[in-house]
């Protein structure tokens, strides 16, 4: 029996984008959101990313303050990356070696939710490994006709069970899936 589950949180159009939402979502944001948000990082005590996502959110994290920035900046931090040789934001360590491996063996330890944020080829890797338990989707009105989709043409089929939804104000909508993983 496992632990700790694996928690994916992400931002997407309606159309299945899921790139450089700090281009898209703000305008769409609200304390509703962002509590949400919150509740999920509270709920973890490890942040997984990927190469990019980690170099993104190390530049701006790393020198803010606040409750989110506490809780980033505080937290382990693994690394899934093949071409990073450095990760040098606090408590942060790349992970080598196969990535679903060390997950299983990560989730098998005491400790709060693994988190993931951004990091879509981590995301992909683990829903086709099985090993996401969760997968939050906050579902912004918008089609954006182009960018990095979640999904892409070509893939493994995962089953999902809808666990609970959520409307905001301003028409994001967050979905919350369970996988098979935890089924």
């Amino acid at each position: 029996m496992t632990n700790r589950r694996i928690v994916a949180g992400l931002f997407i159009s309606a159309d299945g984008v899921v790139g450089a939402p700090e281009q898209w979502t703000f305008q769409h944001m609200t304390e509703e959101a962002g509590a949400v948000i919150t509740g999920l990082i509270a709920e973890a005590d490890t942040l997984l990313l990927g190469r990019a996502t980690y170099e993104e959110f190390a530049a701006h994290w790393a020198s803010q303050t606040g409750p989110m920035a506490d809780a980033f900046n505080g937290m382990r931090k693994l690394v899934a990356s093949t071409t990073l040789t450095a990760a040098d934001w606090n408590n942060s360590e790349i992970l080598t070696g196969d990535l679903a491996a060390r997950l299983t063996e990560l989730k098998n330890t005491p400790g709060r939710n693994i988190n993931i944020s951004g990091s879509i080829c981590v995301v992909r890797t683990l829903l086709a490994a099985g090993l996401l338990d969760d997968l939050h989707l906050m579902v912004f009105p918008i089609v954006l006709g182009t960018g990095t989709r979640l999904f892409p043409d070509e893939g493994k089929r995962v089953d999902l069970a809808l666990a609970g939804t959520r409307t905001f104000d301003t028409g994001v909508v967050h979905l919350h899936y369970q996988t098979g993983a935890t089924r």
